[in-house]
């Protein structure tokens, strides 16, 4: 092949059209009504093509629809009003200058594998990455010092099709950077701005793409260069394609590669988030930077880096978290093992649940939890799940005092929202709705809604959704060369007053898919009822490997093809952002089937109220926090089965009798204005329930104010006079390791009274051996609560107990007082943890934990043993 010179085009327009490009170059455009309408008016045809690619649609422009665009006093006027839209928005004062100050120069760096901002930009697969985007997006309104750090990937996720079967087929579709929002980092010299990353025997060089979301940038690493190995340029081909091996080569370049990007663009970060344990690695970056930079221990930079990470796991089962065999870590960090002065072995103990188990796997999300001063899980119920599930990082603590909260998750409210319900909004909510989303009194106000003027406006979204799944199917049959009965017939599927119920996510099994389809004939008579027909939208995508992900597919794709179903139930191939905004502005009911508790959160649903949909979900992720009975549907009451097969039958029978018996008859029961006004009732409570709570903005602005404002505040404090403090604190840290053999409660006194009424305090006295250790540096806690029938404290509450004098025979008294709050058995024990005044330390982050009760914890003649009949109370 003879040698290749490159070079680039991009749009050239017209002096009055350039606001074009600044507009179309920002992501801002995909949440702004006027400047989706300003784009698509550029010529709809292109939009329709290019699906929805601004960048596109201009570098496709004739010569002669430019001239007639420069001259249209109409169009330049709308133009005129996006960009000062965009001008007033970028330069705005935002919550977090009035919140926190505007004088800040802290950077937040978020890091996640895939980020889903808009159709236009395929680096997503799900749920995962399209949080990430709608965090993105909320950082932005919210005015946060936020960037976005993921890979830029080549083909991306694959692009689902079925063959004549129905079975998933996966296609990977090449992404032009260059006709996408995005662009180049350069340097001074204008070549472009890379980074290098060390693996085995060879140096892999990255470059960088911006995407302006708003007012923060994401950057993006791409390898495919010339330059760099076949293999190494595959690292930014596809998402979650390839083996471990491909696997932790890539989060070798998101964690170490993306914080190494940053430093390179002047925005070192003050504080990083991790979205899943995938880029887990840039905190041994960092403490290996810091080493390297300021010369400090690994000790103390362990100190400033762990105070200003926060993880967020998403993954409620232990297979969906990523372990790598020792073998793989031995062979691409053994640099940063010697860098850190750990060894392998070292660093291999770091992301061990039991760092001396040798055969245990290195596991990404134990990494992120050892070295993050905060984590969370994604809805209330997936911390408890976490909490539980990670246990054994934390030896000896109670699981429910396990150092992982939640914050549930959000949507961005603004990317989902329909500009029918949008303009319903202006009127009644006020034309600055958008700017409060977690405003409670301002949704209240959707009860100023006139019912009949919301429903029409909803019928017109259903019926837009109905036109656009007649046009998908219509392809999708033709590419499968489907019967053309069928492809005729696709024009006609689905009923655009019918009672539309959507389903659409990650064909994972626990998600049960088919669970509406165990009994045929049930649902066909719910379907088919004449008078009040009922139509199912089914979408999603199974992972490549999973077949029988893939075989629910199928099965529902028969089922469809049943003369008796062919006009009712419709799979939409190809799931992606612009599929799900259809669908959840045109549904009437959101349905959520997963088997509780494998929801960590579930956004999708989230999207639905806004729009005027229901939820129809079990009790799990976010709709146990979400239900309020007035304001959906719940299948079940939230109870968890051991048996699948049992608990399959009872809550599809639950499901079926709910349709039959309150949700068909509800949504039919029609007034004389044809307005169903108990239905109009529901969906407004679900609008005023769900839209203020369940929104990034609630999300981003807890996680500032919880957790980044603590981490930029113990990294001040931890740098400050030349890192004096983290010195101090790992001095401390490492010597209170060393010393904590010592600590030993050796007896607690007998409470003076056998039963102790309900409204007074219980004295607690023990007497503790602390040898080196000042009593200041340790917490002692008696822990108590009720007692269940295996004689173990449930459900346990603290109560501190202070210091008082140290005794000749060198034990320290240490007195409280627990409240008698409730009646019944209850017990308590004593433990000491260590603490260390003014320093940002969770109590258990140690991992050092004294128990009353150990085997040679030695007693005292005036006291009883640990094993005595508690105290009654009454």
């Amino acid at each position: 092949m003879p040698a290749i010179q490159k070079f680039v085009v991009t749009p050239n327009l017209p002096e009055p059209l350039k606001p074009l490009l600044e507009i179309a170059g920002n992501i801002w455009w995909s949440w702004n009504v006027e400047a989706i309408s300003l784009l698509r008016r550029i010529d709809p045809d292109l939009w329709d093509k290019h699906a929805g690619n601004p960048i596109a649609v201009l570098g496709s422009l004739s010569a002669q629809r430019v001239s007639d665009l420069a001259k249209d006093a109409a169009f330049l006027a709308h133009m005129e009003r996006v960009r000062n839209d965009l001008d007033r928005y970028l330069n705005i004062s935002s919550w977090y200058e009035k919140e926190h100050g505007p004088d800040h120069q802290e950077v937040l760096g978020y890091f996640s594998l895939e980020f889903g901002l808009h159709e236009s930009l395929p680096l997503y697969s799900g749920g995962l990455g399209i949080l990430a985007g709608d965090h993105l997006k909320s950082a932005s309104d919210l005015g946060l010092p936020l960037v976005g750090v993921g890979l830029a990937y080549q083909y991306g996720y694959f692009r689902q099709y079925l063959n004549h079967d129905g079975w998933q087929m996966e296609d990977y579709q090449i992404n032009d950077f260059y006709n996408m929002s995005m662009d180049l980092v350069r340097d001074q010299e204008n070549a472009p701005l890379t980074i290098e990353i060390t693996y085995p025997g060879r140096t892999v060089t990255a470059q960088i793409w911006r995407v302006p979301v708003g007012r923060n940038p994401l950057f993006l690493l791409d390898t495919n260069l010339p330059k760099n190995l076949p293999e190494d340029r595959d690292l930014t081909s596809r998402l979650y394609g390839g083996d471990n091996d491909m696997r932790i080569r890539q989060e070798i370049l998101l964690g170490i590669g993306g914080l190494r990007a940053l430093v390179a663009l002047g925005m070192e970060p003050t504080v990083c988030h991790l979205n899943e344990g995938h880029s887990a690695f840039l905190a041994l970056e960092r403490i290996a930077m810091l080493m390297e930079k300021k010369e400090l221990a690994f000790d103390t930079a362990f100190e400033i880096v762990r105070a200003s990470n926060v993880f967020t796991t998403h993954t409620p089962v232990p297979a969906g978290n990523d372990h790598f065999h020792a073998d793989l870590v031995r062979t691409y960090l053994p640099r940063m093992a010697e860098r850190l002065g750990l060894g392998v072995d070292g660093l291999l103990a770091l992301g061990r649940q039991d760092p001396t188990n040798k055969h245990e796997t290195f596991c990404m999300t134990v990494l992120a939890l050892r070295l993050s001063r905060f984590a969370n899980g994604v809805s209330e119920l997936h911390g408890h799940v976490s909490r539980k599930m990670w246990q054994q990082v934390w030896k000896g603590v109670p699981e429910e005092e396990i150092p992982i909260s939640y914050v549930t998750n959000g949507v961005h409210t603004r990317s989902w929202l329909c500009s029918e319900i949008a303009r319903l909004f202006d009127r009644y909510l006020g034309p600055r709705w958008f700017e409060e989303p977690t405003n409670k009194t301002m949704w209240d106000r959707v009860d100023q809604i006139p019912d009949a003027e919301l429903w029409r406006s909803h019928e017109r979204m259903r019926e837009r959704l109905v036109g656009f799944v007649r046009r998908r199917l219509g392809h999708q049959l033709l590419a499968r060369g489907a019967n053309r009965v069928w492809v005729r017939e696709a024009s006609e599927v689905l009923d655009p007053e019918a009672l539309t119920i959507g389903f659409a996510r990650r064909f994972a099994t626990y998600k049960r898919a088919a669970l509406l389809l165990r009994d045929p004939a049930r649902l066909s008579r719910i379907l088919n009822d004449p008078d009040r027909p009922v139509q199912l939208i089914f979408a999603g995508k199974a992972h490549p490997k999973d077949h029988p992900g893939k075989e629910i597919i199928r099965q529902l794709v028969h089922l469809g093809q049943q003369p008796e179903f062919r006009k009712r139930i419709t799979f939409v191939e190809d799931y992606n952002i612009e599929v799900a905004r259809y669908m959840v502005q045109g549904v009437d009911v959101w349905l959520n089937t997963p088997r509780r508790p494998l929801e960590a959160s579930g956004t999708s649903g989230m999207k639905v109220p806004a729009n005027g949909g229901i939820n129809l979900s079990i009790l799990d992720g976010w709709w146990c926090e979400g239900y309020a009975k007035n304001n959906g549907w719940a299948i079940g009451a939230g109870e968890d089965y051991e048996d699948q097969e049992y608990q399959d039958e009872v809550e599809s029978t639950a499901l079926y009798d709910l349709l039959e018996n309150e949700i068909v008859p509800t949504y039919y029961d029609r007034g004389s204005d044809d307005v169903p006004r108990e239905w109009t009732r529901i969906m407004k409570n679900s609008m005023r329930t769900v839209n203020a709570e369940f929104n990034t903005n609630r999300m981003v602005e807890e996680y500032t104010n919880r957790f980044y404002v603590t981490c930029i505040q113990n990294a001040a404090r931890l740098s400050a006079d030349d890192y004096s403090r983290a010195k101090d604190l790992a001095d401390w840290r490492r010597r209170t390791r060393d010393e904590w053999s010592q600590v030993k409660i050796r007896c607690v006194d007998d409470p003076v009274n056998t039963a102790q009424p309900m409204g007074e305090t219980l004295k607690v006295t023990a007497h503790l051996h602390l040898g080196k250790i000042p009593s200041e540096e340790v917490l002692v806690e008696a822990y108590h609560g009720l007692l269940n029938a295996e004689g173990q404290i449930q459900d346990g509450e603290t109560a501190t107990l202070f210091p008082g004098e140290t005794g000749t025979d060198g034990l320290t008294l240490f007195c409280g007082d627990i409240p008698c709050r409730r009646a019944g058995l209850r017990g308590y024990t004593v433990r000491v943890v260590p603490r260390k005044e003014g320093y940002p330390l969770d109590r258990f982050e140690t991992g050092l934990i004294t128990w009353w009760g150990v085997p040679d914890a030695g007693s005292c003649s005036k006291t009883s043993s640990h094993d005595h009949e508690p105290a009654r109370t009454t």
